[in-house]
Order: structure tokens, then sequence, then C-alpha cells
């Protein structure tokens, strides 16, 4: 392919990229590092009390937002803070406090650190269970007669065509309450039942709900690359005596291992900004994400503010630990790479 025919035809596709990936990916680097505010003024307010003849009226000085006469909205101030609005998410002073004081379960307190543990358990507790029960699901449907290939296809496929949000709702509403599993659960067990009363039960129903979710994904992928496995290499496997499992073990797995490491890289950067099971699951209480964190961080206050620069933050802070966490997969990727050159 000609320079000139390459470049028209991946132009359209660069130029989208960095419309709307890199400019705000910049300007959200660019705002971490300063602080917007609101112009204040002092004004005095008389306030009179109810009466005509017996009427008090007092003067006091109020700090006000100052608005533009012309446009109606406040005038606001930005300034550069550096790594302020950083220190501001992490908030490494009541983590020193808590390791110095030897509470150092009370650093999962705070709110930066509460939603990185849970995010970090979310993404990697799940991302084996999704690999298993995909390649499971697939390796059931390879072997299942023809017949029921296309049913079985079809209900596997189910959870991930739910968009997330009603998906994690419907998960919620079977338990929530008198819910129809948890109404179950109350006349079997003779109890009152209140899945939704602590941390852990919330944790275990949002690890189960994207398994649930995501497992069809894997099991796609999978069976399509089950499809390419050397059939030659298989039958000599079993001529020489190797079980199913062995024959999983060393035919099947190393033929998908790079369809494994390219779920991983799509599970880790999803999961890692997990954001729908927090809302559908109305977690906020017990259980966040990060960038849950970060949304909260943009919702206005009693007086119309939204802490941008600490939502900058969080939301950088979170790119960087998906970047973390690819590291390990696109090492092995690479590696695979240079040796298929080779």
């Amino acid at each position: 392919m000609k320079f000139k025919t390459f470049f028209w035809f991946v132009a359209p596709s660069v130029f989208m990229m960095l419309l709307f990936i890199a400019a705000p990916l910049v300007s959200v680097f660019i705002q971490s590092f300063q602080v917007t505010q609101p112009v204040m003024q002092q004004i005095e307010v008389e306030t009179c009390t109810p009466g005509f003849l017996t009427q008090t009226c007092t003067t006091e000085m109020k700090t006000v937002p100052t608005i533009d006469e012309e446009t109606g909205k406040t005038i606001t101030t930005t300034s550069w803070v550096g790594f302020q609005s950083y220190a501001n998410v992490l908030q490494m002073d009541k983590v020193w406090e808590a390791i110095s004081s030897g509470a150092v379960g009370d650093i999962l307190q705070i709110d930066f650190w509460k939603a990185l543990r849970f995010t970090l358990m979310f993404t990697l507790l799940t991302l084996p269970l999704v690999i298993g029960v995909g390649l499971m699901i697939a390796l059931a449907v390879n072997n299942a007669a023809k017949a029921f290939k296309g049913p079985i296809i079809f209900v596997s496929l189910l959870p991930f065509i739910i968009t997330p949000v009603i998906g994690s709702l419907s998960i919620y509403w079977l338990f929530v309450g008198d819910g129809i599993l948890t109404a179950t659960l109350e006349r079997w067990t003779g109890q009152d039942i209140a899945m939704f009363a602590q941390a852990w039960t919330i944790e275990l129903l949002m690890y189960f709900y994207r398994v649930w979710h995501v497992a069809p994904f894997a099991f796609v992928i999978f069976y399509a690359g089950l499809q390419t496995v050397n059939m030659d290499t298989l039958e000599s496997a079993i001529i020489d005596g190797a079980s199913r499992f062995e024959r999983l073990r060393y035919v099947i797995v190393p033929h998908l291992m790079p369809l494994i490491i390219f779920i991983a890289l799509i599970h880790l950067m999803d999961c890692y900004r997990t954001f729908e099971e927090i809302v559908g699951f109305r977690s906020q209480a017990h259980v966040i994400s990060l960038q849950w964190l970060t949304y909260d961080f943009m919702v206005p206050d009693d007086a119309g503010n939204r802490a941008i620069s600490r939502a900058s933050a969080s939301a950088m802070l979170t790119m960087i630990g998906i970047v973390v966490l690819l590291i390990l997969p696109l090492r092995r990727t690479w590696r695979d790479h240079k040796g298929g050159a080779h």
C-alpha cells in the first residue's frame, strides 16, 4: 500500500482519536494541577423581622460569589497548585497518621484507599474466574452435539447482551428487600435475610455479577480459538495416552494463550474502571470504586461548585493504575511477538 493511500485511510481515525481521546486527556492532566474557585465578595445584607410597628432590622456582612453582570455567571479564577490536588485525593497525612498509631485498618476508611482496595480486588479476583468460566463454556459447547450448540450459544450470550446497569439492577432487585430470591431463602430458612446490610455480601454479589456478565465474552473468543486447534496434535496426544486434562494443559491452553492475554488486557482495562456495578447495586454507603470516586468529585455541592481539580487528579491516578496493571500482560505479548519474529 502506498504511503499516501495509507495516510488517507488512517487519517480519519487518527483525527477522531486526537479529538475525542488525546485532547480531553491532556485537558484533564492540566486541570489536575489547577484549582478553579469563584471570586468571593463581602456584601451587607439587611434582615428584618416580620411586623410593622415592632419591625427590627439587622445588618450583617456575608461572603457571596461575584456575579458577572453581563452573563449572569459566577466569576472564577484559576491558579496553579502543583500536586496539591493529588495530595488532597491521596490524603497521605491521614495515611501516615494511621500507620504511626498502629491503626492500619483506618487507611481503608479514607475514600481513595477504600476505592482502590475494592477496585483492585474486584479486578484481580474476577479475572481468573472470567477466563476459567469462559474457557469451560467454550469447551462444553465445542464438545456438545451439533443440534445443541445453537441453543447453548444463545443462552450463554444472553448475560453479555444485557446492558450492564440493567443487569446489575436485575440482580439487585432479586435480592433486595422482598426480592424473589430473598423471599425464597427466608421461606426456606425461616429467618429474615438482609443481603445488602453488610459490605461483604454486596461485594460477593458484585463479583458474581461481573463474572456472569463478562464470561460470555471470553467464551466467544475461546470458542473461536478452539476451531483453530491443530487436530493432528490433539490426535497425537490421544495416541500417546494423554488424558483430557493433559491435552487441555499442554495442547489447548498453550494454543489459546494469545487469546487469554487478549481477554486479560480487555478485562483489566474495563474492570478497573468499574462504575455500573456501584450504581446498579447502590453500594455507595459500603463499597465504592475509583471511577465512582471521580464521579462523586464532579457532583455539585450545596453551593453548586464541583471539585474539578480533585476529579482530574483521581482520573489520572486511575489511568496510572490501569497502566501498571497492563505492564505484565503487555510484556508477555511483546516477548511472544519478538519470539515469533525470530
